[in-house]
């Protein structure tokens, strides 16, 4: 597990903007994506059920402002109640198949297994690339 750990501190650090950060993130993307999904099914077989997202619409009274010119020019405001949507996400619980979950898992992480190499082997090459300067 050290390893994994060292090669996931040096792809977090990689978030930032030198050439040679830019050069790591874009040569171990597809390393993070697979340890994202893992952690992520991981959870899901911890917990016994998955979180999935909803966009969720909620109405609520507010007051609008209305401006009009009256007969002389000026310009009036009038104030009235108004209903106005507000947008939220909000998480709800799905049920999860335990055996499909596995088998993600071991996949998952057979994948990430085959990835390590081929990341650590891309930080290196783009370490040699891109020297830091001290």
């Amino acid at each position: 597990m050290p390893r994994n750990t060292a090669i996931l501190v040096t792809l977090l650090l990689a978030a930032c903007g030198t050439q040679q950060e830019r050069c790591i993130s874009r040569n171990t993307d597809e390393y993070r994506n697979v340890s994202r999904l893992l952690a992520e099914v991981e959870g899901n077989l911890g917990r016994g059920y998955a979180w999935e997202e909803r966009q969720v619409g909620r109405d609520y009274l507010t007051q609008c402002r209305d401006h009009y010119r009256d007969n002389d020019g000026n310009v009036r405001t009038i104030t009235r109640s108004c209903w106005r949507e507000h947008i939220t996400t909000e998480r709800y619980r799905v049920a999860i198949d335990p055996a499909a979950e596995q088998r993600k898992r071991d996949n998952l992480a057979s994948r990430k297994a085959q990835l390590s190499a081929q990341a650590a082997a891309a930080v290196q090459a783009c370490k040699a690339a891109y020297p830091e300067q001290g």
